[in-house]
């Protein structure tokens, strides 16, 4: 059985993992370990929130306690003068390999945007906005303006098929090698 370890203790992060590792067959173990993603506690950008996925994937993986980490982040950035939602995720290997992938993006309601770029994190923002707690560890802001149609599981879980496709496409699921990883 396979050892996953995910950089976070976030439900929905733990939850999304374990969904798509189980729909692509994988026998594992999936835990979660509360890591450091190295950037703000609201990343801002796409450089900057993958970085925070990239580094909690190899923290999580570093003690190699693991056969694949796990780093999923959330983040906001800025598009044609709308603020956006956008996550990464990044699956490290205990040899320093990284794989790196985005997901979904969505715009962010002004009033929602606003706070958000005046420095608060979008978790709390969304908690005042939508009125209801632990957003981050449910549904999500996606979850929210998606009337429930996509949850931040959802999202992310996408975003782990992405990364788990690329590890098997360059050898680590029997698929064929290719080039293209990152090294830590």
């Amino acid at each position: 059985m396979m050892n996953i370890i995910v950089g976070s203790t976030n439900k929905a992060k733990l939850g999304a993992v374990r969904e798509a590792v189980q729909s692509l067959g994988i026998n594992a173990e999936i835990t979660g370990s509360a890591t450091e993603s190295g950037v703000s506690a609201q990343p801002f950008g796409d450089e900057e929130t993958r970085e925070g996925a990239r580094n909690r994937a190899l923290a999580a993986v570093k003690d190699g306690e693991g056969d694949l980490g796990i780093g999923l982040e959330g983040g906001v950035k800025e598009l044609d003068g709308r603020l956006f939602i956008c996550n990464w995720g990044a699956l490290a290997l205990p040899d320093g390999t990284v794989y790196t992938a985005g997901g979904a993006q969505i715009p962010l309601p002004e009033e929602v945007a606003a706070p958000v770029r005046a420095g608060n994190e979008l978790g709390p923002v969304m908690e005042d906005y939508s009125h209801q707690a632990d957003v981050r560890q449910s549904g999500g802001a996606v979850g929210v303006f998606t009337a429930g149609t996509v949850s931040r599981a959802d999202m992310f879980g996408h975003v782990v098929r992405l990364l788990v496709g690329q590890w098997r496409f360059a050898g680590g699921g029997g698929g064929p090698v290719a080039s293209g990883p990152e090294h830590a």
